[in-house]
């Protein structure tokens, strides 16, 4: 890939600057296996109800002189109104992944997002549950804007459906906001529904879903649709 076309990547991606320094020098990002994350955004106006890797498809970026470039990226559409973007991580700066890259690191998506999940942890931590209020619960790790990625550790969730065998009800508002609730405190889901509607209407340079989702034998489903 051309070298104009990484910053258009890493443009689309968005800067993330939470908790470290740029890169010194303009060094190019590491584009190994082991600096692989994942994140979640929003797409806007979609709804899946159920857990889908459905690649995003061809995106246009513009790029600093103002030309346009068409960019296939390691994207996927996910559940309710958020997609999945692989990427890497510079510390300072997230890059997306192409599927050459993918394909140089012989991943498909699923094996992609559960080697991204394991990076997090290691580099990251292991999430962390916190009491929040009014019953809630949030989930934390190392890196405030990578809280939200936790959402896709499969692991977390299931030890927590193991206690409460109703499922979990989440929600995303924002990069460093996951918050949940057990889905049979009927107290504390309507909190959530509250607290999550109100932490994206004021997040709006970060938020990531409006939807409440259930995680049930092991997956995730639509509990309350997005917002139209």
């Amino acid at each position: 890939m051309k070298a104009r076309h990484w910053a258009a990547l890493a443009i689309a991606c968005g800067a993330w600057t939470a908790h470290a320094q740029p890169i010194a020098g303009g060094d190019p990002f590491d584009t190994q296996a082991s600096n692989l994350m994942a994140v979640l955004r929003e797409s806007a106006g979609a709804n899946e109800p159920q857990e889908t890797l459905q690649p995003y498809g061809t995106l246009r970026a513009q790029l600093p002189d103002g030309s346009e470039v068409e960019l296939e990226t390691s994207w996927f559409r996910f559940v309710g109104d958020m997609h999945i973007r692989l990427v890497f991580d510079s510390r300072a700066q997230l890059q997306s992944a192409s599927p050459d890259d993918l394909d140089r690191l012989r991943l498909d998506p699923l094996h992609a997002v559960q080697l991204a999940v394991a990076n997090l942890r290691r580099v990251y931590g292991e999430p962390v549950s916190k009491p929040w209020s009014a019953g809630l619960m949030q989930v934390v790790g190392r890196a405030d804007d990578l809280n939200s990625s936790y959402f896709l550790d499969r692991a977390f969730w299931q030890s927590l459906e193991s206690q409460h065998p109703a499922g979990m009800v989440a929600a995303v508002p924002q990069r460093g906001g996951l918050l949940y609730a057990p889905a049979d405190d009927d107290d504390a889901v309507a909190a959530l529904r509250f607290s999550a509607t109100a932490i994206y209407a004021s997040s709006s340079r970060s938020r990531v879903s409006s939807a409440l989702y259930l995680f049930h034998d092991g997956h995730w489903s639509v509990f309350q649709p997005p917002l139209r």
